[in-house]
Parts: C-alpha cells; sequence; structure tokens
C-alpha cells in the first residue's frame, strides 16, 4: 500500500509545481517531510477508504519545535486533501493541531539598508533594491522576468500562478536601465548561461551584502521591511495585502501587530513618566 501512496504523491508532487507554481525549494520540503512520514504513519485499508494513523508519526518529531511540527503535518495534510480530492478517500487519525506561537516579522530599518547598499555591487544592489522597494518573496524575484517590467508597473508571478502588478520606483527603474544596459538578458533578469539563477544564488548575494556592515539578513526580511514602512506611513492594509499577493488579509495583519509593537517602544523612549520609570 505505500508503494502505492509513493506513487500518487509522485503525482502530488507534479500538481504542487504546475499547476500550483510551487518553488523548486518548497516542492522538496514538501517531498521529503512526505517521505519521513510514510516510513512511520500507520495505514489502513478499510472497506470504502485508507486510514492514516499519525500517532507514531507524531512520537517521532515530537522532540522537535512546535512550528516544525506543525509545519511537517500541514504538509501530510495537504497530500492528504490532494488525495481525497483526487478519488483517493483517506482518513486521518491523531490530526489534533499543534499550538504555535504566532512571532512577529523583524524588519530591517531603512537606515541598515541603506548602509548596507553602500557597500555592495552591481547585481547585488539591484536584488536588494527590489526585495524593498518591490515587496517580492525570492522564489518570485527569480523568476522575474525583463520584459514583465514596464517604466511604472512590474508583473509579478506569484503563488499558485497568480499574477500581480506593483508599482515601480523611479529610482528603482533608473538602476534596472543601468543594469540592463550592461548586462544583456534573453528572458529573466536574473540569469547566467540564459537560465534563472537560483534562490539560493539570490539568497546568498543578499546574506552577503548584510554581512559586510555585520547585519545577519534574508531576503524575506526584505519583504517584511517593504510591508512595515507601508504600514507605519498609514497605507491600507487592503492595498498592502494586495501587493504582497496575499491570499488572506489575515496574513497581512501580522504587521499591523509589528507596528503597534514599534510604536510601544517609541512611546516607552519618548514619554517623560515612561523614562523615569527606567
Amino acid at each position: 500500500m505505500k508503494k502505492l501512496i509513493s506513487k500518487y504523491k509522485r503525482v502530488f508532487l507534479s500538481y504542487l509545481e504546475s499547476p500550483r507554481g510551487y518553488s523548486d525549494l518548497t516542492i522538496k520540503s514538501y517531498d521529503e517531510t512526505i517521505n519521513e512520514a510514510l516510513l512511520h504513519v500507520e495505514i489502513v485499508e478499510e472497506e470504502e477508504h485508507l486510514v492514516f494513523n499519525l500517532m507514531p508519526y507524531r512520537i517521532k518529531i515530537a522532540h522537535l519545535n512546535p512550528k516544525t511540527i506543525s509545519r511537517k503535518l500541514s504538509a501530510v495534510r495537504t497530500f492528504v486533501e490532494y488525495l481525497n480530492e483526487n478519488g483517493t478517500k483517506v482518513v486521518l487519525k491523531a490530526d489534533n493541531s499543534v499550538k504555535v506561537a504566532k512571532t512577529l516579522p523583524k524588519p530591517i530599518s531603512h537606515k541598515h539598508i541603506l548602509e548596507a547598499l553602500e557597500h555592495a555591487q552591481e547585481e547585488e544592489k539591484l536584488v536588494v533594491v527590489l526585495l524593498y522597494t518591490l515587496g517580492l518573496r525570492i522564489s518570485e524575484l527569480t523568476s522575474l522576468k525583463v520584459d514583465e517590467i514596464s517604466e511604472q508597473w512590474t508583473r509579478v508571478l506569484g503563488k499558485g500562478n497568480k499574477q500581480r502588478d506593483i508599482p515601480l520606483m523611479h529610482s528603482t527603474k533608473l538602476l534596472l536601465d543601468e543594469y540592463l544596459a550592461k548586462n544583456s538578458r534573453v528572458k529573466f533578469l536574473f540569469e547566467k548561461d540564459g537560465e534563472k539563477l537560483s534562490e539560493n544564488s539570490l539568497r546568498y548575494m543578499v546574506t552577503k551584502v548584510f554581512k559586510r556592515v555585520a547585519i545577519k539578513a534574508t531576503p524575506h526580511q526584505l519583504r517584511h521591511s517593504y510591508a512595515t514602512a507601508l504600514l507605519n506611513n498609514s497605507a491600507r492594509i487592503s492595498d498592502v495585502s494586495e501587493l504582497l499577493g496575499h491570499s488572506s488579509m489575515a496574513t497581512t495583519q501580522i504587521y499591523t501587530k509589528l507596528g503597534s509593537a514599534l510604536k510601544q517602544q517609541n512611546y516607552n523612549k519618548a514619554h517623560p513618566l515612561c523614562m523615569a520609570d527606567e
């Protein structure tokens, strides 16, 4: 039975790639998680459906942090949902959710981003600026096509192959024009030998740029910085949600909590009674 499920898994992974449009890194994570789960999940064949008992797998991964456990179980659930939607009836047992504390994203300050850009080389600078001024996911940046960039807008292919248009700052467009004048591109903005650069290559550029100014940073933090800056400067949450490509506005609301946290910190530093309490 597990051999048959493994066959279904290969079809599922192809589905994640197309039409869902998941990144190679995400698909690899699903593959590894499902392979691991299938080694431990108890599968029982009943008359009209299969039963996946997750308890042996949950015991196996119980030592991991709650966020990791939740992510792994979510991958298994997504696979099971796919099976159910495609004619293989599966019932999950021991599928109670794991409580995960919500953590606020950690944006990079505008000051530190400018400092890092002063030490960036041409291509590195463009990568950082695009992530910061467009709020892109790293998977979206690696797939950014030259012909999708106009004078004032950039068309981005996001999760689930959903397209969205993001305003392009004049200063960013000047950087792009300067870069493209020196670097001929076949299709993608960042490519080598006609193939798009990998997510890891672009991620390494960002890490290297900020390391020069003794800051540990990731591409996703630049996306957080973009969202936080917009919301802290009175952008409507519905607009920010659309610009980020969030499927639900609830996802965007975590940035409003971050804004409140920053306001509280500034209040504590500024009010004389708060300073007297320190």
